[in-house]
């Protein structure tokens, strides 16, 4: 996708660079059952208290419910429409299928309008959008939406550019490389997707304005060495100080510090990421 920017008029517009989103459907032709309230957490867990600091406000968003399983076998879906959904940074695409079902599901780079998809358990043409077992797919291809367990949904390779390199079999696993550089080990039978998810030019926008972040549901956030010494341990202290050691989140932990602490699956991982 292409990206769009604009004629300085003010400051932030001169700095704004957005995904042009011309080519997508100016409505929906989507069923309404494929759309549903979106309320909003602001970071809150269940007994309310903030978990996820920096979120709140926003615009509000529908839900676009996506078919993450893609579990219609051997059955050709045509696309019909290229949509923006607010919720993700991936497009969507709106996929019709012959006994007159419609369904979302996450549009590869690549993919058009009036081109076929198809899911399989069996070997399908490797083109983007039609899906198949990990394990059906030569070394080399790069893949997204991919479950985790089979049957499950799709948990890996969701978002705008991310692409899965198949490496191999071995025995009943398939080697993968994920987004993040880790290698690991996925089940034969979990679904893929083929092609790398579209809007590769994500990366490149650039917000440009607090407004803008605002309306995404993004909060300020407050520097520690300005707060009180009791609210952040880089607080207190007169005037400009500094951290007084090493760099802290407001946790305590140092900044860098892993959180990942499950040792059942640490059999499945033979790299550790390196993002």
């Amino acid at each position: 996708m292409a990206l769009k920017r604009y004629k300085a008029t003010t400051n932030p517009r001169r700095q704004r660079v957005m995904i042009d989103r011309s080519s997508f459907a100016k409505e929906s032709l989507a069923p309404k059952r494929l759309f549903t309230p979106n309320d909003k957490i602001n970071g809150r867990n269940n007994q309310g208290r903030i978990t996820v600091r920096h979120r709140g406000g926003g615009q509000k968003r529908t839900y676009r419910i996506i078919d993450f399983n893609r579990n219609k076998f051997e059955i050709v879906g045509k696309v019909v429409s290229l949509e923006f959904d607010p919720n993700r940074t991936a497009a969507i695409a709106l996929i019709v299928y012959p006994d007159g079902d419609k369904r979302f599901i996450l549009a590869p780079a690549g993919l058009a309008v009036g081109m076929s998809v198809v899911s399989s358990k069996k070997e399908v043409v490797l083109e983007p959008g039609n899906a198949t077992l990990i394990k059906n797919i030569p070394s080399g291809f790069n893949v997204h939406n991919v479950e985790m367990f089979p049957g499950q949904g799709a948990k890996f390779g969701r978002s705008a550019g991310n692409k899965i390199q198949v490496q191999g079999v071995v025995g009943k696993y398939v080697q993968v490389k994920m987004p993040s550089g880790e290698i690991r080990l996925i089940h034969g039978d979990c679904l893929a997707t083929i092609g790398v998810v579209s809007n590769e030019d994500h990366l490149h926008e650039v917000i440009g304005s607090a407004g803008v972040n605002r309306r995404l549901g993004k909060r300020p956030s407050v520097r520690g060495v300005a707060m009180h010494a009791q609210q952040h341990p880089h607080g207190g202290g007169e005037g400009k100080t500094g951290t007084g050691g090493p760099a802290k989140d407001i946790y305590g932990h140092r900044v860098g510090t892993r959180t990942r602490n499950s040792v059942r699956t640490n059999k499945f991982i033979l790299k550790r990421r390196t993002k």
